[in-house]
């Protein structure tokens, strides 16, 4: 079981920056290409920006292209919540923190072996930490 975070809008303005509200807050997107974490190979767990939580693991991630950080899984069943999003005119399934409700990303169902997931992740909405 996932306890939710609860703080207002105005709380989550105080903690975050600029961009990270509008990403996980507002449920933006950083552009392809820009974020810290699109070309990032280090060894070790990616974590919610918002609320710390380890959502995703470097052993999962592989480079698919498209310019955002790109994970095969999540780090355990359930870290993730999936929600349909028909914004922008296109059917999408976004992928946000189940403990904070930070919008994250999408999941495709193009991703590799053995899952076929792409989880396509904002470099904006995570931290990493180096595995020790």
């Amino acid at each position: 079981m996932v306890n939710k975070i609860d703080k207002t809008e105005q709380q989550w303005q105080q903690q975050l920056t600029d961009e990270q509200y509008r990403i996980t807050r507002l449920a933006g997107t950083e552009p392809p290409f820009s974020g810290i974490y699109a070309e990032h190979n280090d060894s070790g767990n990616y974590h919610c920006i918002c609320c710390d939580q380890v959502l995703f693991s470097s052993t999962d991630k592989f480079d698919s292209g498209c310019g955002w950080p790109s994970f095969s899984n999540q780090i355990e069943q359930g870290m993730v919540s999936h929600h349909i999003d028909q914004s922008l005119g296109m059917d999408r399934t976004e992928v946000r923190c189940k403990h904070c409700d930070a919008h994250l990303g999408h999941i495709f169902d193009d991703g590799p072996a053995p899952t076929g997931l792409r989880y396509c992740i904002n470099s904006v909405a995570l931290n990493f930490s180096d595995k020790k």
